[in-house]
């Protein structure tokens, strides 16, 4: 009986959290489809990423952005990162390659995005390329990328992706939009590029009691959301939503300052607690999100099909929210309103008109990106073998 396959997933968060959330509900259905997996991780420790049970965790020295530039790039102690660190990086990702020895290796993201980590993903591909029995390479790319404002990177993606991947797999459906929209070279790799659906965690959602009937305002992982929060409480009394009860999630990176402060204008009726990692269970039953439109949220939004308010964020060169919650508020699955133009009562609007709309028809978007993503991985991986 040939053994499972064994499957080495890599990912780098610099702000938020939703890279990181989104490979381990990859990782899980590897899981789940009888896959050894190992996830690599070079992000800040999270204590809301769950139910890691039979995945390898590894963690690498690990690193932030010092702001949504993502120009500085902070270690463990807030500085910048040197040479030797670089080398420490350089030195455990490989001792992780070696020691798992695996059939198969995801990147996240690159070679389409987080190019400060190419010191020590170019190293390794190549290694992998110089292999006598090298195992199958692919890069884990979401749907929508940001604006590129430097073309020539973008024939750097389509050299490394043609010379040392065999397979890129986007995590969306072309119904909702597609990844020329947002890389116009896409057409020079198409034979490489494979969609699998929106990743959505279906099963490892833990079951919570909190959230039931409440008002679920969040804003990811990241330190962005303070002046959602803010508007937010704003908004209530000006709201119909204004009797129901309501919970503010804050980020742990958010300003210790703020938070208190957010905590003293709350009042009776609003709860303010960080971040929880039963999150996608309070959502499942919550009367409204409003929220960021990171990735994970919004999908999850969806899948919950409650009503919803998207404020995309827009900084630095952000501009992926924005895109998707347009494409989503178009077909009417969720109410918008954009970062420049927050307001407590324009967000009270939106809240409103949430309220009232009729139930969330369905997305008519692909779901199942996880599971597809382990059906393809194990495709390729049986026929290299």
């Amino acid at each position: 009986m040939p053994s499972p396959p064994r499957i080495m997933i890599y990912v780098q968060h610099l702000l938020g959290v939703g890279h990181l959330h989104r490979v381990a509900a990859i990782a899980r259905a590897m899981r789940r489809g009888g896959c050894e997996t190992m996830l690599v991780s070079g992000g800040m420790p999270d204590p809301t990423l769950h139910d890691l049970d039979n995945i390898r965790f590894v963690q690498l020295p690990p690193a932030r952005a010092q702001d949504a530039s993502f120009r500085v790039l902070l270690d463990e102690t807030g500085r910048p990162i040197t040479d030797a660190w670089r080398a420490r990086r350089i030195e455990a990702l490989m001792d992780a390659f070696g020691r798992f020895a695996p059939d198969a290796v995801l990147t996240e993201l690159f070679p389409f995005g987080r190019r400060p980590m190419r010191f020590e993903l170019l190293p390794l591909l190549e290694h992998i390329r110089g292999m006598a029995r090298r195992p199958v390479v692919f890069s884990s790319v979401r749907d929508i990328l940001v604006d590129r404002t430097k073309p020539e990177r973008d024939r750097d993606a389509i050299h490394w992706l043609q010379t040392l991947y065999d397979v890129a797999l986007v995590h969306g459906d072309p119904a909702l939009v597609s990844f020329e929209a947002t890389f116009p070279l896409a057409r020079e790799i198409a034979g490489q590029l494979h969609y699998t659906g929106y990743i959505v965690e279906r099963q490892a959602i833990p079951q919570t009691v909190d959230g039931q009937g409440e008002v679920l305002v969040s804003a990811g992982g990241g330190a962005v959301g303070m002046p959602l929060f803010r508007a937010a409480l704003a908004a209530r009394s000006q709201s119909a939503a204004h009797d129901l009860p309501w919970r503010i999630l804050v980020s742990r990176h958010d300003d210790p300052g703020e938070i208190a402060a957010l905590r003293e204008a709350a009042g009776t009726g609003v709860t303010v607690e960080p971040v929880r990692s039963d999150f996608a269970g309070m959502l499942r039953h919550c009367r409204l999100s409003i929220s960021k439109a990171g990735y994970n949220t919004v999908m999850e939004t969806l899948a919950s099909k409650v009503p919803a308010v998207i404020v995309p964020f827009a900084g630095g060169e952000e501009t992926e929210q924005a895109m998707r919650a347009n494409l989503l508020a178009e077909r009417g699955l969720l109410q918008t309103v954009r970062e420049s133009e927050l307001t407590p009562q324009r967000l009270a609007a939106a809240i409103d008109r949430a309220l009232a709309s009729p139930p969330q028809p369905d997305a008519g978007i692909r779901l199942d990106g996880a599971d597809e993503t382990v059906r393809l991985v194990r495709q390729f991986v049986a026929a290299r073998q």
